[in-house]
């Protein structure tokens, strides 16, 4: 009979140590995806913002439109 008790609490033990350590393994996985995204985020912003500048305008009379400045 001690030994039955012994094999519980140790498959008790095992369960509980498996639950915490897929709990920690989501932790870390939805921080990695977190980081991820923000790394994404902010590469975009770097592209969007280099895409963007195109010095100073100047108005085209003959096509009504504002074009980058020739120089």
């Amino acid at each position: 009979m001690p030994q039955f008790l012994v094999l519980m609490l140790a498959g008790a033990g095992a369960l509980a140590g498996a639950r915490w350590a897929a709990k920690q393994l989501d932790k870390m996985a939805a921080e990695a995806r977190r980081m991820a995204d923000e790394a994404e985020r902010q590469a975009e912003a770097a592209r969007s913002t280099k895409a963007r500048d195109l010095g100073t305008l100047e108005y085209d009379a003959n096509t009504g439109q504002y074009r980058p400045r020739t120089q």
